[in-house]
């Protein structure tokens, strides 16, 4: 019997003494059972590396290689895990993907414990699921006011640049936020970087009816770009 062999049968019997029973009644063998029966039976002449595909802080997908003695990989596995969904993705979702993708690679050599996947992910699903919809509402478009709701431009005394669409409305406004940080001279007067943060909060405060129209979306670009800009102006007071 090949050492190979010899660890399955340990791992069969395994999970039907040490199992963990799942919905359903079947057992599971955890996967840090099955690597103490892999050591056991390959020593450390086969290896089990792990490999970070993606960690964009919302997902993050590792994938498992199991190697022989010749550095030839014999079985492969991938998990998945979505960041902050379940207790243990708050904390050690890397983690918790890289134990998947180990067990799932021990299963591609027959060191399976009784099913395929493992029970973190059997437990995963409803989960993942509810959080790729949440992540997808997240991403959609800001809404924009109803149809025929225009909203007036000005600048920082009041006057009147024009009425547009939210979307213009917002676009037009930011580059307006630019263009006074931007501002240094004026009818060749120097304009310091205090009266420019001055005339932000003022171009500010004469669209603020308009921003309140704003769908969430919208108002969160322009404090964005409005607090960046303070932020500038702040640094440049800074070295007068």
């Amino acid at each position: 019997m090949s050492e190979l062999q010899k660890a399955m049968a340990e791992v069969n019997d395994l999970n039907r003494t040490h199992g963990v029973t799942q919905r359903g009644g079947k057992k599971y063998t955890e996967v840090f059972v099955r690597v103490e029966a892999f050591r056991k039976a390959f020593g450390t002449d086969h290896g089990i590396n792990t490999e970070i595909l993606m960690d964009d802080g919302k997902r993050v997908v590792i994938k498992a290689a199991i190697t022989n003695s010749a550095g030839m990989i014999v079985g492969s596995g991938m998990a998945e895990e979505i960041r902050g969904q379940g207790n243990v993705n708050k904390t050690s979702a890397l983690e918790n993907a890289e134990t998947s993708a180990i067990g799932r690679a021990l299963a591609s050599i027959g060191l399976h414990g009784g099913t395929y996947a493992s029970l973190n992910e059997i437990d995963a699903v409803p989960r993942k699921a509810a959080a790729q919809k949440q992540q997808a509402q997240s991403t959609q478009p800001p809404s924009a006011p109803p149809a025929g709701d225009m909203l007036t431009l000005k600048n920082h005394i009041g006057d009147d640049k024009g009425s547009w669409d939210a979307q213009k409305f917002t676009a037009d406004l930011i580059n307006l936020i630019a263009v006074y940080t931007k501002l240094e001279v004026k009818d060749g007067v120097a304009i310091p970087p205090r009266e420019r943060m001055t005339m932000l909060r003022e171009l500010i405060e004469q669209n603020q009816q308009s921003i309140d129209k704003l769908s969430d979306g919208f108002k969160e670009e322009i404090d964005k770009r409005y607090k960046n800009c303070l932020k500038i102006l702040g640094a440049q007071k800074g070295k007068e």
